[in-house]
This record gives C-alpha cells, structure tokens and sequence, in this order.
C-alpha cells in the first residue's frame, strides 16, 4: 500500500490525519511524525527556527521506518516565511536528508491552485496580517492573483486548533471575495478535513485547507490520485485532468468509499 509521511509542527489538529486516511478508504497510508516546534507563535522569526532544516531532519528516519515513500513539510507558514526560493531550498534540503520525493504545505497550495485551472483566489488566513501578506507574496511567485488577503491575528497554532465548524466557516467568509475562484484557508492547525463539503456549500466555489492540500500533494509526490469528493473539488475535479500538473499523466485513480453521498463537485 502507498504511504506518504508528514512532518507535523507540535500538537493542534494533527488528527486531521487519520480523519483524511479513514475519507480515503484506507488507500493509502498516512503515517506522521511531529517535530520540535520551538516557540509556538504566528511571528517571524519563531517560523524560521520552526521550518530550519535541522528541525525537519530529527523526525525523518522514524518516518522512513513507518515505510514512508515520500515526505511533505505540513506547515505553511513555516515554509512560505522563507520566500519562495527560501522555501524551495527548504524541500530540496529536506528530500536529500530522507533520500526521498519531498514537499511543503506551500508548494501544495501552489500546485492545487494549478491543478484546478484557477488563477484568482482570495485567501482567509489565521495569521496576523504580516505573516498573511508573506503566503500573498508567495502564491504571487507561484504565478496566482491575489485579489484579497485576510488576516486574523491568531498568534499561537495552539489557539487554531481549539476552532469548530462554525469558526473555520465564519473565517472562510470572512475572507471570500467575489473575484476569487478559489478560497484558500493556510493553516495546518485548523481542523478542515470533516468539513470541507460544508465550506464549499457555504462559498459555492472551490475551497482549499492546509491539511487537505499536504495529502494531495503528497499524493502527486507518488504519482497518485484518489477520486474522494467529500474532500472537496480538488479530490474530485483534478482525480479527472490527467494534464492539470506535470506528471500526472500515468497517475494511477482509486475512488474512495466517502463518495457514497458525498457533496457532487463543484
């Protein structure tokens, strides 16, 4: 069976994983090692020692133990802090430590922005404004128009992952713009998996949420889709688009048992 392994800073809604490997019928693997997170805090300087590569290699053999066949970073902030060849460095670095494909949350966003064919999106973060405007910054390099960016000056991850249903949905909100074709939600301490149907209800457009993209993306690492749409759109419209990335051309497609009365895709 596949197997992707995340690095996953601290405790906050880590258990968003297996809620994502239970969504995706067991069809893969999701095994997660949580690193040293240092100073929990939204601040610059705490999310450049939090992403340093020393950081990411402590948890990388146990992940290989666990059978992982690539690695994705799931942090967003953690890597898009250090700008877009920053961030770039930070993966490169983090693939040749585990002889493995390797990603970071950031880069999942700028590839499933691709991936579904959209270029404006509008971005509700949990950041304070100035972290918010560094993945404005980023997603600018990827090649995405920004029409708007909120922040909510959330300081700790640890505060983020006490949200429920009706706080992601009011940030969703919040942060939409009529503009955008997607809304993107960068925070892997913000519990999103159960709820994505809910959202994308709620904005009638596509929505993409840290955890959500870090699976996906660590997905493309293998060469793999899975057609899953209570994961949302990306899980169902780009299981389709063989050509929407590069690569994709010889994924292999599973469809997972969450389908069943699932929310069609946008």
């Amino acid at each position: 069976m596949a197997s992707v392994g995340f690095l996953y800073p601290g405790h906050s809604a880590e258990d968003d994983y297996p809620r994502l490997e239970s969504l995706l019928g067991g069809t893969v693997r999701l095994p997660l090692v949580h690193t040293d997170i240092g100073e929990d805090a939204h601040r610059v300087d705490a999310l450049l020692e939090m992403g340093s590569a020393g950081r990411l290699a402590a948890g990388v053999d146990e992940l290989k133990e666990r059978g992982a066949e690539a690695v994705v970073w799931a942090c967003t902030s953690a890597s898009f802090v250090f700008g877009w060849e920053g961030a770039r460095v930070q993966v490169r670095e983090l693939s040749a430590t585990a002889g493995l494909p390797a990603s970071s949350t950031s880069f999942a966003f700028a590839h499933a922005v691709q991936a579904l064919g959209a270029r404006r999106v509008a971005i509700a973060a949990t950041y304070p404004d100035d972290v918010a405007e560094r993945f404005h910054a980023f997603l600018k390099s990827a090649g995405a128009e920004v029409v708007s960016t909120r922040g909510s000056g959330i300081i700790t991850a640890a505060e983020v992952g006490t949200w429920g249903v009706e706080e992601v949905l009011a940030l969703a909100r919040a942060g939409d713009h009529p503009d955008a074709e997607v809304v993107l939600l960068p925070d892997t301490a913000l519990h999103t998996a159960e709820h994505l149907p809910a959202l994308e209800a709620e904005l009638r457009k596509p929505v993409l949420t840290a955890n959500q993209v870090t699976a996906w993306e660590g997905l493309r690492l293998l060469d793999r889709t899975i057609s899953c749409p209570a994961l949302g759109t990306l899980f169902s419209r780009t299981a389709h688009s063989k050509e929407a990335l590069d690569g994709w051309a010889r994924t292999r497609e599973v469809r997972c048992p969450a389908d069943r009365g699932a929310t069609p895709p946008i």
